[in-house]
């Protein structure tokens, strides 16, 4: 007896969906409830659970399919089944004696046998080998691009340890090891482009670094390098690449590393500024701006005047954009095309915020484990401000305005990858502390490179503070659907007038822009001065006022 199973109801409106990820193979065994398969619309993303306990028979709608609601996307059948990734089924997988049979026709070689197949003959495994492919990176991502892998065939890792980083059209991730064991095939190199789903390395489980793999010397033969070797870089860059990872540290990303052979220039003469002292490209231009020498290398002796002056050097350079970088390019022009916008600006005077935080930080830290800095006091106001003009927190949805009674406020970060912004849900319901500690945990995961889909999804409205580069005035962009963001900047002391005096006071210009397709212009400049009122007299935000 079989169970269908079928694409389960997505929600009002929502009348198909694409197949994301399925989490078992035929032949798996599955318990009832169990997560199947992931469902991705332009809404949500879904799992489907089992429907019943039994063995994965059959699989009818494959990865990147789109289905309707109510469409039969596979079979479970009884039994106990077999391990992860098998059949009972004489078709899905070849049997024993045929893989030996194709063992012995290539001659010991790798030919046509499969890497699973040689790690099964081989003497030295001792664990089953296991798929490591690019997780569903969410609604909307169906493909990525391998950044720097950081582990290398026959490394042993950990479960849960770094295996290599995926940049996509959202945000850069690491993709975690699914089990403790050696690397045996890297099926992937750094900038190539790959789908949801696509295998990136084989770990043979439960095995350790000194065992020998399939073809005996103790690494697989599947080994595809980083493209900057499959080039023969043998410059002073690729000469440190081994030390540093004795060292613990990351290699050069490829771009840096390139320009690193192209200048000559060895690794303990550049500085580091990304994750574990990983140099990136600005590195090396910085190392070059200040002046750094060459490495020292044995080249023929030439006379002074055939040195290369200045003007031979490269003078630019051609490097493909990342796909975070590509999407931000396409949503900042798209909301420049499909928006109204325009900007108010005004300014306010922090004395007040700044007394009580310097009156209060240290306790503050104390009670909550966390700095008090002025992203609190600025997203409580913000949160105000919403719940007077809610026009602010509005998005269009074809003819229809969408109002949101609540508050989820993101928080545009610059990475060295480029911008991304996570987001602070339910913003309204919580204390300036809850609100400093989960930034301080989105700012941590954009640095570290470890932001979720998740983290940036559902934004109402964005607060940009360019004020930490010293910016004194800008015209921030929306971020598309929304339809509001303010821009902080730079507190710097002004004269001012006050009360007929001119006092010096420590000043901040705010700009809000705005989608005039929903926003009024009263609306706007009214809400920027409910914020400048909340942050000239802080104790409104404790009062609700």
């Amino acid at each position: 007896m079989s169970t269908e199973i079928k694409v389960p109801t997505l929600g009002e409106s929502v009348s198909e969906a694409t197949i994301g990820t399925w989490f078992k193979q035929v032949g798996d065994r599955v318990e009832q409830d169990e997560a199947l398969a992931e469902l991705e619309t332009d809404k949500v993303t879904v799992e489907v659970p089992a429907p019943a306990a039994g063995v994965l028979q059959e699989i009818v709608a494959n990865q990147g399919d789109t289905v309707g609601v109510g469409a039969l996307i596979g079979m479970i059948g009884e039994g106990e089944g077999a391990g992860k990734g098998s059949s009972d089924d004489a078709t899905e997988q070849p049997s024993k004696e045929a893989k030996d049979k194709a063992a012995s026709d290539s001659n010991g070689g790798y030919g046509g046998e499969s890497q699973s197949d040689q790690q099964q003959s081989a003497g030295g495994s001792s664990g089953s080998l296991t798929d490591v492919n690019v997780p569903s990176a969410g609604e909307s991502v169906t493909e990525a691009t391998v950044g720097t892998i950081f582990k290398k065939v026959g490394d042993h890792v950990s479960m849960d340890e770094a295996l290599l980083e995926l940049e996509t059209d959202k945000a850069a991730q690491e993709v975690p090891s699914p089990v403790a064991g050696v690397i045996r095939e890297l099926a992937v190199s750094e900038g190539d482009e790959v789908q949801v789903g696509a295998l990136l390395m084989k770990i043979e489980e439960g095995a350790s670094a000194g065992e020998k793999g399939s073809d005996g010397s103790g690494g697989a033969v599947a080994n595809r390098a980083p493209k900057a070797d499959e080039h023969g870089a043998d410059g002073p860059a690729a000469a440190r690449s081994e030390e540093q990872a004795a060292e613990g540290k990351r290699p050069p990303a490829p771009s840096a590393r390139k320009l690193m052979e192209e200048r000559n220039l060895s690794a303990d003469q550049v500085q580091g500024s990304g994750r574990d002292g990983q140099i990136l490209k600005g590195d090396v231009l910085e190392a070059v701006s200040r002046g750094a020498p060459s490495s020292t290398q044995e080249k023929p002796a030439a006379p002074k005047r055939a040195e290369p002056s200045k003007d031979d050097a490269p003078r630019e350079e051609r490097v493909k954009m990342t796909r975070l970088r590509q999407t931000i390019a396409k949503r900042l022009k798209s909301a420049q095309d499909t928006a109204a916008m325009l900007t108010t600006f005004n300014e306010v005077d922090m004395t007040a915020t700044m007394e009580m935080r310097k009156k209060y930080k240290e306790l503050f830290e104390k009670k909550h484990g966390i700095k008090l800095g002025f992203m609190g006091f600025f997203t409580k106001a913000v949160c105000h401000a919403l719940k007077e003009i809610p026009a602010v927190n509005a998005e269009i949805d074809g003819g229809d305005i969408v109002y949101k009674n609540f508050c989820h406020v993101g928080m545009a970060v610059g990475t060295d990858k480029g911008l991304v912004v996570p987001v602070i849900r339910d913003a309204d319901q919580m204390t300036i502390a809850e609100i400093e500690k989960e930034l301080g945990r989105l700012a941590k995961a954009a640095r570290d490179g470890k932001l979720g889909v998740s983290d940036m999804q559902g934004g109402t409205f964005t607060i940009t503070n360019g004020g930490v580069y010293g910016s004194l005035m800008s015209t921030p962009i929306l971020n598309a659907p929304q339809s509001g963001i303010l821009g902080m900047h730079k507190i710097q002391e002004r004269p001012m007038a006050v009360g007929g005096e001119v006092k010096i006071r420590p000043m901040m210009y705010l700009a809000l822009s705005y989608d005039h397709r929903i926003v009024d212009g009263k609306e706007a400049v009214t809400f920027l001065v409910r914020v400048k009122e909340s942050l000239e007299d802080p104790e409104r935000l404790i009062l609700d006022l």
